[in-house]
C-alpha cells in the first residue's frame, strides 16, 4: 500500500494520521524509506518504514460502503457478552482496539455503550469507551468530510435510547 504526502491514514490505537513526509534515513546500517506521520488528534509524530506498513496495520481511511456498515453495527442491539470479569473484557477490548479495524473499534464502542446501561463500567472500561469513541468520531468525520461535533452528536443519539438490549451470553 503506497501513500503520498498529504494522504490520511489510520494507525491502530492512535487514529487518523496525515502523511507529512516520505524520507530516507540510515537505520542500523541500512537505508530505510520512512513515512512521517502526524496524528491528527494529538499532533504526535510517528515514523514507519514503508516496508512495515502492513505489519503495523497502517491503512486507508474507510469509504462510504464501510461507513454504512459501521452505523448498522452501532445500531445493532443484540450484542454478544462473554460472561467474564471486567479485566478479561478489558483485555479483549484492548486487543480489538489495537487491531486497527474500524469495525472492531465500533464493536467496542457499541458493546461498552450498551453495557453501561446494564451495570457500572470499571475505570478501565470507561477509558476504553472514551478511546473507542474518539477513534471512531475522528475517522468517521474525516471519511464523511463532516465536523467531529456532528458525528459525536449522531453517536450520542444512537446510544441515548437505553431500550432493552438482547445480550447473548457466550
Amino acid at each position: 500500500m503506497m501513500f503520498k504526502i498529504g494522504d490520511r491514514a489510520v494507525y491502530p490505537g492512535q487514529g487518523v494520521t496525515e502523511i507529512t513526509a516520505i524520507e530516507s534515513k540510515h537505520v542500523a546500517g541500512n537505508t530505510e524509506v520512512l513515512y512521517m506521520l502526524r496524528v491528527l488528534n494529538t499532533n504526535r509524530k510517528i515514523m514507519i518504514p514503508v516496508s512495515k506498513v502492513g505489519s503495523v496495520g497502517l491503512r486507508k481511511v474507510i469509504g462510504n460502503d464501510q461507513i454504512d456498515r459501521i452505523y448498522r453495527m452501532l445500531r445493532d442491539r443484540a450484542i454478544v457478552q462473554p460472561n467474564q470479569t471486567w479485566n478479561r473484557r478489558y483485555r479483549a477490548y484492548v486487543e480489538k482496539i489495537n487491531t486497527g479495524s474500524i469495525f472492531d473499534v465500533a464493536e467496542v464502542l457499541r458493546d461498552l455503550s450498551l453495557l453501561k446501561y446494564q451495570k457500572p463500567l470499571s475505570f478501565g472500561e470507561r477509558k476504553m469507551l472514551d478511546q473507542a469513541r474518539t477513534l471512531l468520531v475522528k475517522e468517521l468525520s474525516v471519511a464523511r468530510s463532516q465536523e467531529e461535533e456532528e458525528v459525536a452528536h449522531e453517536l450520542d443519539l444512537i446510544f441515548a435510547d437505553p431500550r432493552p438490549v438482547a445480550i447473548v451470553p457466550v
